[in-house]
């Protein structure tokens, strides 16, 4: 990647976090392995206060949830008065529908970066690590596994705080399958990112949401 020609998304995001993948690995006995792991979180770190903003609206969402379902029954026949009394109800508990959207389109161009900069390093798709290469597909299918089981239990976990239609549930078990099929073919870096980042997740899930407080139906109150 050279910084001469390349765009600005590149040369301010991507370069930056390859570089930073270099160091680390340079630092710890050249293992990218270990690099990857140490920028994952670093990353995941620095959009936390995000992640905890959003929660924070997510969980006022979930106290006004029963108001809303009596809302939802009383002006059934009226979708007009049932939006409008939703809204001063928004108002009352000074709720945001749209708050929770804003951390993670932020986040999302971050992460992006940091995933095209594993790609897109040649030091990486030539290390070795454990028993791969990480420019080549595991050929024990070991991480496809992984990537796939890491990302239902994230699934998992994150769905316990807010429940699913039919139509979402059927989406957490299709996409660990994706992951699994990508990840057979992808370089073994990728899924191995996605492993990193889905424990990250669920971690982090825990200590936001496993220690709060139930109701009575289970959700974090």
């Amino acid at each position: 990647m050279d910084p001469a020609t390349a765009g600005f998304f590149t040369k301010y995001f991507i370069i930056p976090l390859s570089d930073l993948l270099d160091f680390f690995a340079n630092s710890i006995g050249n293992s990218y392995g270990i690099s990857i792991l140490i920028v994952t979180i670093i990353i995941r770190l620095i959009v936390l206060p995000l992640t905890l903003k959003q929660y924070k609206s997510s969980k006022r969402m979930q106290e006004v949830q029963p108001e809303m379902a009596k809302l939802r029954e009383k002006f059934k026949d009226n979708p007009q008065k049932q939006q409008e009394e939703t809204m001063k109800l928004f108002q009352k508990h000074g709720v945001n529908p749209l708050a929770g959207c804003f951390p993670i389109l932020i986040q999302m161009p971050i992460l992006l970066a940091l995933y095209q900069a594993i790609v897109r390093n040649p030091h990486i798709f030539s290390h070795q690590f454990l028993w791969m290469e990480l420019g080549k597909p595991d050929p024990f299918y070991v991480l496809p596994i992984l990537a796939a089981a890491t990302t239902f239990i994230q699934q998992k976990v994150m769905s316990a705080q807010n429940p699913m239609n039919k139509q979402m549930q059927s989406i957490m078990f299709i996409f660990p399958v994706m992951i699994f099929v990508m990840s057979m073919s992808f370089a073994s870096a990728l899924p191995l990112y996605w492993i990193y980042s889905n424990v990250f997740t669920i971690v982090q899930t825990y200590f936001l949401y496993g220690r709060s407080p139930k109701t009575k139906g289970g959700q974090a109150a």
